[in-house]
């Protein structure tokens, strides 16, 4: 059963939403232009397929508004699949340079927060008008891709397009639907696609560290807790598919040398020396000729000791950023973590940079110039993605602490069950993992190493700073 907060104070995230300044609307003009570009699409270029008889599905989490994606997988009997995948069209609605486009430019992404989000793009359009909401007909640009019975792509359309969406799914109702199999047609492949998809990863050599995550869930009673994210086979499954779609945005836009990519350097010889020294020391198996994709892929997440060898792999991924090129292609243009080129194509709801790197693939794909609003934007887009990353990053962090720390703020002296994921050395303050409630937090005195499990005493709560600290118990 989780810990939960409840009480005066708790819940109130608005001094959060004030230390970090986050708008609480939209200026007057922003809305302004919503309300008519929701009624009144802007004119794009070129014709618009009719894809409304497209079987497509969303599977987002429960309750989700904002959708971005659309699904149909089809077995091409021994060939492999074809994926049919219907992103958001929101170019059909911005104008470049009004007030829509400013404002996104500014913002970035859309902000979650546990008690609302600030969103991109006004609600009228994010949850309304360019949501892919089922039943309705709605402007998108529709990926074909088809992969072989290997999972390798060895086709590729984008186009824009009308679609409907036939159903709005969540991650549990399409995880009940193979089990009993009564799956929506349009999913019942997924997991064949998924685990092709998967295997492949491995084979790229991707980096993908299985850290624990912490999501905050609102209690029925009121309050918060504070819970672990689980481990969903199918939210996995389907970002498969969004990965895929951002590698082959990639190499379209690499081919023609003009895009941005999402990129991550690949680690330095000794930061991996340095893994293996750790994994030596918490007794992980490392064969010499295997890389660090096929290690991590062997390992069980929840052993203490594999836990604490994901969260040193976390090093290995460091100076993720955003790669613009127009003419020249960089020599670095992968990112480690999937072991490929990769591209933002499929959340432009949520995100400022894929609306731009899509401009940039239909422009392509019909053999067409690139739009030059496109073209003066690329330069600016790293560094304005940057700024909303780092922003997004310190809000998520902030809410979980804040939530973490309502609900331990009674519960000092209390001792928990731990493990220790990073340690300075003998009797240093190290970062112990807390399994119940889920956080990461500072333990003072420990005397074991990495990847022990551990018993802590909660030292300190700090509510207004949103910090805890525990102590290892019994030195």
């Amino acid at each position: 059963m989780a810990l939960a907060a409840h009480g005066p104070g708790v819940g109130d995230f608005a001094s959060l939403r004030a230390e970090f300044a986050l708008p609480e609307s939209f200026p007057p003009q922003v809305l302004a232009e919503a309300e008519v570009v929701a009624g009144d699409l802007v004119p794009c270029p070129g014709p618009r397929e009719d894809a409304t008889d497209l079987p497509l599905v969303t599977v987002d989490p429960p309750g989700a508004k904002d959708l971005d994606q659309a699904m149909c997988l089809t077995r091409r009997g021994r060939r492999g699949y074809r994926i049919d995948y219907g992103i958001a069209d929101l170019g059909a609605f911005v104008v470049p340079g009004g007030a829509l486009d400013t404002e996104a430019r500014r913002r970035g992404q859309t902000l979650y927060l546990p008690d609302g989000n600030v969103g991109l793009h006004p609600a009228i359009l994010a949850e309304q008008a360019a949501s892919l909401l089922p039943g309705v007909v709605r402007p998108a640009v529709l990926w074909t891709i088809d992969i072989d019975a290997g999972g390798e792509p060895v086709a590729v359309r984008v186009r824009r397009a009308w679609v409907r969406s036939q159903e709005q799914l969540d991650h549990d109702t399409v995880a009940v639907g193979l089990w009993r199999g009564t799956a929506h047609p349009s999913v019942a492949a997924l997991p064949e696609v998924g685990r092709l998809r998967r295997e492949r990863a491995a084979g790229r050599g991707a980096v993908e560290p299985q850290v624990p995550e912490s999501r905050v869930r609102a209690e029925p009673e009121g309050g918060w807790a504070l819970v672990r994210r689980p481990q969903h086979d199918v939210e996995e499954w389907n970002a498969e598919i969004s990965l895929l779609t951002g590698m082959v945005a990639a190499q379209l836009m690499i081919d023609a040398g003009v895009g941005v990519l999402r990129t991550v350097p690949e680690a330095g010889d000794e930061a991996v020396d340095w893994l293996r020294r750790s994994a030596r020391a918490l007794g992980v198996p490392w064969p010499d000729s295997a890389g660090v994709s096929e290690v991590l892929a062997g390992l069980d997440p929840d052993d203490p000791a594999s836990l604490a060898l994901h969260a040193g792999t976390v090093r290995l991924l460091r100076g993720a950023g955003y790669t613009a090129f127009d003419g020249a292609v960089p020599e670095s243009v992968g990112h480690a973590g999937i072991g490929s080129p990769y591209a933002h194509v499929t959340a432009p709801i949520r995100r400022l940079v894929d609306r731009f790197a899509t401009e940039v693939c239909l422009a392509v794909a019909a053999d067409e110039p690139v739009p030059d609003w496109v073209h003066r934007t690329l330069p600016e887009l790293p560094r304005l993605m940057g700024v909303s990353d780092t922003l997004a990053s310190r809000v998520e962090r902030a809410c979980l602490d804040q939530v973490g720390a309502w609900v331990l703020a009674e519960r000092v002296g209390t001792t928990f069950d731990g493990v220790v994921l990073r340690s300075g050395g003998f009797g240093a303050v190290a970062e112990v993992y807390v399994e119940h409630p889920p956080v990461l937090a500072r333990c003072a005195d420990v005397t074991v190493p990495e990847g022990s499990t551990i018993t802590v005493r909660l030292t300190e709560v700090d509510v207004v700073n949103r910090r805890v600290c525990f102590e290892q118990a019994g030195t």
